[in-house]
């Protein structure tokens, strides 16, 4: 594959992953997370592997600006990407009306609107170097998620978002695409705080960056695929139910959280 790719969320699961495949393909890496121990181990063992170019760089990108920081960074150290894998996100579980406003508001920026920034910013070197911009959905952009409002919300907007810039680049030779994994062997349900969030039998890491890697190489490439037959089964069936019946089945599957009655005096 050549080129400099740049994996956000690159300390864990799907990123440690996908920085694996990418160098396995020749890609030089920049690897990006909040933990740099993990990096710069993840980074000794890849150099020790293959014969790429591995930068890395510590961030934050669940707050205001990161996205801007970053890139200045990248030009400081004339690094010139040519594929983005916006990876980073995190989840939270439980009713709304409890939910840290604090915590929801980074759960937002990160998910989407470093997403979106980052991805802005680089696209004119991913246009140039006609590599490939790939996003971190999730089933859960498939329905409402009652109890994980706003991680669904999040996954929703990536989706759409993807399908987008997937039509809007036609014919540049960049490509773009959404992949949606089902529950995970990552340690996102720790982050999350509880397991009731997680539906179905888990893939690993491993399972789903082949489904990415053999989509990509797909002569007529779709927006986005749904990563596990079952997973894949489940988003299609959601075509079927009225909106109404989607939240409260997905309410019920995901533990029918609900939102705190006022007492009466």
């Amino acid at each position: 594959m050549g080129g400099t790719t740049l994996i956000t969320g690159a300390s864990s699961g799907l990123g440690v992953e996908f920085a694996k495949r990418f160098a396995a393909s020749g890609s030089n890496l920049v690897l990006v997370a909040r933990r740099a121990d993990r990096l710069e181990a993840l980074a000794a063992e890849l150099r020790a592997s293959s014969n790429v170019r591995i930068e890395v760089i510590p961030a934050d990108l669940g707050v205001t600006g990161a996205a801007n920081a970053l890139c200045a960074e990248l030009e400081r150290r004339e690094i010139h990407v040519t594929s983005l894998v916006n990876n980073a996100g995190f989840g939270s579980h439980g009713a709304f009306d409890g939910a840290d406003p604090d915590r929801m508001v980074a759960e937002m920026q990160l998910n989407v609107g470093t997403v979106v920034e980052l991805s802005r910013l680089l696209m004119p070197q991913l246009l140039k170097g006609r590599g490939a911009l790939i996003m971190i959905a999730s089933t859960a952009a498939y329905q409402p998620t009652p109890g994980m409002a706003v991680y669904g919300a999040t996954k929703a907007f990536v989706l759409s978002f993807t399908e987008a810039l997937w039509a809007e680049a036609r014919g540049s030779g960049l490509r773009v695409l959404a992949v949606s994994p089902g529950s995970t062997k990552t340690e996102f349900f720790d982050v999350v705080g509880t397991s009731d969030a997680s539906v179905g039998r888990q893939q690993t890491p491993a399972q789903v960056i082949d489904t990415a890697f053999r989509e990509m190489v797909r002569a007529n490439g779709r927006p986005s695929i749904v990563s596990g037959r079952m997973n894949h089964i489940t988003a299609l069936s959601t075509r079927l139910l009225s909106r109404r019946a989607l939240a409260r089945t997905s309410a019920r599957v995901l533990g029918d959280v609900r939102l705190a009655a006022p007492r009466r005096s």
